[in-house]
């Protein structure tokens, strides 16, 4: 496989080929994120695109999931898009799911209508950092979209068909706006309703604005039981209709796995018992991105 630069997936797609279409992220602007610095975002000859999903066919011939990489790769333009999935099908006829990472500016590009060809191609999920729902904390972290775009392309996503999981991060909004951004990012779940929800607690890069922004004192991070109180207050304002969300990565302080709405009174209570000091946190240094 042809791939280049550090090549990043969702931690459900661990067991994924994992086809680089596109290299870097297109927006790359994020103050918090340091995965694509210095990487010029490109979308990879066909030539090349084609040689790996051969490959993927004579090595890996009975995966059954396959994941699109880099950053934002919904952002092909629909026919070379659509076409490398009826490569997928014709030379990977065991993969049952492709999955994609997309950001707002991926989404408003392409129609609904396309967005469910795609699906009726093989594309089954479609991964999108919300981060937050708070429109003062999306500017600030220079997301490139607030909150209404976040609902309007969450919603067209899931009306195409295809399953929706979204990112937030505890701790982006510093402190003082911890509640905001927290009832705030439950209110934009509630509206988008995805299927999934996975909480990363904000971990400081080296490099990006966000670090310098803390050597400056423009910025102070959360201490664990802000962050804790934060995603309390999260889950008790996020109202889905059928969903999990999970804060079980390596970066939270307090692992949950949480079907909602099912779950969501003894998720409460167990987060309260690590408020109160009743459940052990998660150390600093087993914490990782």
């Amino acid at each position: 496989m042809h791939y280049q630069g550090t090549v990043y997936r969702p931690p459900s797609e661990a067991n994924s080929i994992l086809l680089q279409v596109t290299t870097g992220c297109s927006h790359n602007k994020c103050t918090f994120c340091g995965m694509y610095k210095g990487q010029r975002f490109s979308i990879k000859p066909d030539s090349i695109v084609d040689a790996d999903i051969s490959y993927a066919a004579k090595h890996f011939a009975y995966a059954t999931r396959l994941f699109i990489c880099d950053g934002d790769a919904l952002i092909v333009p629909q026919q070379r898009l659509l076409a490398i999935l009826e490569q997928i099908e014709e030379k990977l006829p065991h993969i049952s799911r492709v999955g994609i990472y997309a950001n707002t500016k991926a989404l408003r590009m392409k129609t609904e209508a396309e967005l469910a060809e795609l699906r009726s191609h093989g594309l089954g999920i479609v991964y999108m950092g919300l981060e937050s729902g708070d429109d003062l904390t999306l500017a600030e972290m220079n997301k490139g979209a607030d909150a209404k775009q976040m609902i309007a392309m969450g919603r067209k996503a899931k009306a195409a068909g295809l399953a929706l999981s979204l990112t937030v991060l505890l701790g982006i909004a510093g402190p003082e706006r911890s509640s905001v951004h927290a009832m705030e990012t439950g209110r934009v779940l509630s509206a988008i309703d995805p299927d999934y929800v996975g909480a990363l607690s904000l971990m400081l890069e080296p490099g990006t604005a966000l670090h310098q922004q803390i050597l400056a004192g423009d910025f102070s991070m959360p201490n664990p039981m802000v962050i804790l109180q934060e995603l309390r207050t999260m889950i008790e304002h996020t109202h889905l209709s059928h969903g999990l969300f999970h804060a079980n990565h390596a970066s939270n302080y307090l692992p949950i796995r949480a079907k909602l709405p099912e779950d969501k009174k003894q998720t409460l209570a167990r987060i309260d018992a690590a408020l109160a000091g009743s459940l052990e946190l998660r150390p600093e240094y087993l914490r990782a991105l």
